[in-house]
């Protein structure tokens, strides 16, 4: 964008703002504006629309251009904003971990009907799953990642929600005994390989890859996973865990010595969950 004229107004670099990012072909441009516009001046939307004739300070000026720019690089507005939320709580989220997203929420709705037990998380990332699990149900959780920068962020989640979580560095679950948890949730990386090129540019050039591809077909993780979370469940114990279009028939061959084995769709009637339970032998 152009340098800032001397008496530019909230509402004039805001209807700017919008038109710049229409021309660069950004998704939801209003939106954005909207968003980053209320970051720079450290205000509430509502605040755009009551003072629209209020100047526009110069700092606000200089990161708002910035954080524009941004976003045409691709860069996703949830590492511009570095927030994201979930399940009603914001979180902070940076390039070294996912970017949350709505349809993980079903995640925690399936694991509420199970009630209070004792929770692993593998491959927490930001946290999510394990922090909003502690929160809802006022226990302590566990979980781990490989990647020493997400655990950073999702730590500093935890403490900023005020969430008990004991968080481990470990390749998926290794550090942990067996037979140890009632229930283990998982959004692990389903992602195929070969589908890397068709992705679009916020998620391709940007997330994190270790947290998305998972070999050809997107279950490498999920044939890793399968004897782990046996060996790491009580009798019964129940498992939750995100997968990815076209996935459900090799997960459930995938999870055949487990009982009450279900595909659960998201609410754009995708399979998105599968759900199961530790068989006892």
């Amino acid at each position: 964008m152009a340098s800032k004229p001397p008496s530019l107004t909230v509402g004039q670099a805001l209807r700017q703002a919008t038109t710049f990012l229409t021309e660069q072909g950004i998704d939801s441009p209003r939106l954005t504006a909207e968003v980053l516009l209320c970051r720079a001046l450290r205000k509430e939307r509502l605040y755009l629309y009551a003072h629209p004739e209020a100047p526009l300070p110069e700092l606000a000026w200089i990161h708002y251009g910035r954080w524009l720019h941004e976003r045409t690089q691709g860069k996703p507005l949830q590492y511009i904003t570095q927030e994201q939320e979930f399940y009603g709580r914001p979180f902070r989220v940076a390039p070294g971990v996912l970017i949350p997203r709505p349809e993980t929420e079903l995640v925690i709705e399936l694991a509420l009907q199970n009630g209070p037990t004792q929770i692993l998380d593998i491959g927490t990332g930001s946290g999510i799953l394990a922090i909003t699990l502690s929160l809802e149900w006022n226990i302590e959780t566990f979980a781990t990642d490989l990647s020493g920068p997400a655990l950073a962020i999702a730590q500093a989640n935890a403490k900023a929600l005020g969430a008990r979580v004991h968080f481990v560095q470990a390749d998926l679950a290794a550090a942990f005994a067996a037979a140890r948890f009632g229930g283990i949730v998982t959004n692990p990386p389903y992602v195929p390989a070969v589908d890397q090129p068709s992705l679009q540019r916020e998620v391709r050039d940007w997330e994190p890859p270790e947290a998305l591809f998972s070999g050809p077909d997107g279950l490498d993780h999920y044939r890793r996973l399968e004897p782990i979370c046996r060996r790491l469940l009580r009798p019964n114990g129940w498992l939750l865990g995100e997968f990815g279009q076209g996935q459900s028939e090799a997960l459930q061959t995938n999870f055949s010595r487990w009982s009450a084995v279900t595909i659960h769709p998201d609410l754009s009637k995708i399979p998105r969950v599968l759900s199961a339970r530790h068989r006892c032998l």
